[in-house]
């Protein structure tokens, strides 16, 4: 996926806000490599919005769009002192009017293997487990043999 450059990304913020609040966007935007579990953040006592890069990288240019939408909801009713929290009525109404989402989709990278199946090798019972576990210090509970991954 192509990099966006700082200039590049304040000119579709500005842009994106134009076009869908009818208002420009004045103040900070920056990528934020160490966000993990969100695709951004909206920082009311600096006014600045702060992007998960990995959004860009990993699920493309209109994800990162409806990330930029949801965080200048929050700018923007913050600037009009009006309930700018995800709690908020007119939070929500401005979301439906913006088309924007109200969560971001879980990256790719984030979701990890939950299924680990373990089979007895004496007695052929089945184990299914959220994490794996170490073969060599965990035996059968019905007869005492040896677990393996299948």
């Amino acid at each position: 996926m192509k990099e966006i450059t700082q200039a590049e990304l304040e000119i579709m913020v500005n842009n994106l806000s134009i076009r869908y609040f009818n208002k420009p966007y004045k103040d900070e935007i920056s990528f934020n490599g160490r966000l993990r579990t969100t695709g951004g953040r909206y920082i009311p006592s600096k006014r600045k919005i702060e992007l998960n890069p990995k959004y860009l990288n990993e699920l493309g240019e209109k994800e990162l769009q409806g990330i930029i939408k949801h965080e200048l909801c929050h700018y923007h009713l913050h600037i009009e002192g009006k309930g700018f929290n995800h709690k908020d009525q007119e939070f929500k109404q401005l979301l439906k009017q913006t088309g924007s989402p109200r969560h971001c989709q879980p990256l790719p990278s984030m979701k990890k293997n939950r299924n680990h199946r373990y089979i007895c090798q004496h007695c052929g019972q089945g184990y299914n487990r959220m994490r794996s576990i170490d073969v060599k210090k965990y035996r059968c509970g019905k007869c005492g043999g040896k677990l393996k991954k299948s």
